[in-house]
């Protein structure tokens, strides 16, 4: 059986929908809107399908088409993109997979996007004690061919209570732990898109093992877990 695909058709809708962002035109074309997102819930569908066979997926998440515009400027009141997100099962399973279809802007993120301030003190305190190893996963070059390199947003200088000139403050001073992989509109339509997102997941595992493992333990390496 063929994996459900994205079609060209969606796409074609989500610009007229940033082209026409109002609620009279939402309002008229909301039968449509309902097909695609459809179609591209099947889609995530078949993905996270793939996923249960090297990981264990909790939830497939569709997030909503409408904006936030409580705090923003920009009062436009639908997103002009559909996404989603895989949440893995588990609390000894960290990490999750995002995947935004969006025309000519689609992407996959995987990683740490906003951990909590506990979170973020362990894995800076495992960096601390030693990141050999995750500067080994990172710089495999299967890894980095997918993936590229490590991303997110950063302080300026060392976060409370760590030596600034220790030689890992580059990893340390992180605020995020995150990868992102983009993909053009050709790749999106292709009927092997299904198999690319998932095999690009599959090489994130290596990186979601550690911090998993890093999570769930004290600095003894003594498991959190009850």
């Amino acid at each position: 059986m063929l994996d459900p695909i994205i079609t060209k058709e969606t796409l074609s809708f989500l610009i007229e929908l940033k082209n026409n962002n109002n609620r009279e035109w939402f309002t008229e074309n909301k039968v449509e809107f309902k097909r695609h997102e459809q179609n591209v819930k099947g889609f995530f569908d078949a993905v996270a399908g793939k996923l249960g066979t090297h990981d264990e997926i909790e939830r497939v998440k569709m997030f909503r088409i409408y904006r936030d515009v409580r705090f923003s400027k920009d009062k436009t009141p639908y997103k002009a993109h559909l996404a989603g997100s895989f949440s893995r099962a588990g609390a000894q399973r960290r990490g999750g997979y995002y995947l935004h279809i969006e025309p000519g802007k689609s992407f996959l993120a995987t990683g740490f996007w906003n951990p909590n301030k506990e979170d973020l003190l362990r894995i800076r305190k495992e960096l601390e004690q030693d990141a050999s190893e995750l500067r080994e996963i990172i710089a495999q070059n299967d890894f980095k061919t997918i993936w590229g390199q490590l991303e997110g947003d950063e302080l300026k200088t060392a976060p409370k209570g760590f030596d600034k000139e220790h030689m890992d403050i580059d990893l340390i001073k992180k605020k995020q732990y995150i990868f992102t992989k983009n993909f053009t509109d050709k790749q999106v339509l292709s009927a092997g898109f299904a198999d690319d997102v998932n095999e690009s997941y599959r090489a994130i595992r290596p990186f979601f093992d550690f911090m998993s493992d890093v999570l769930t333990t004290n600095l003894n390496g003594e498991s959190l877990l009850n």
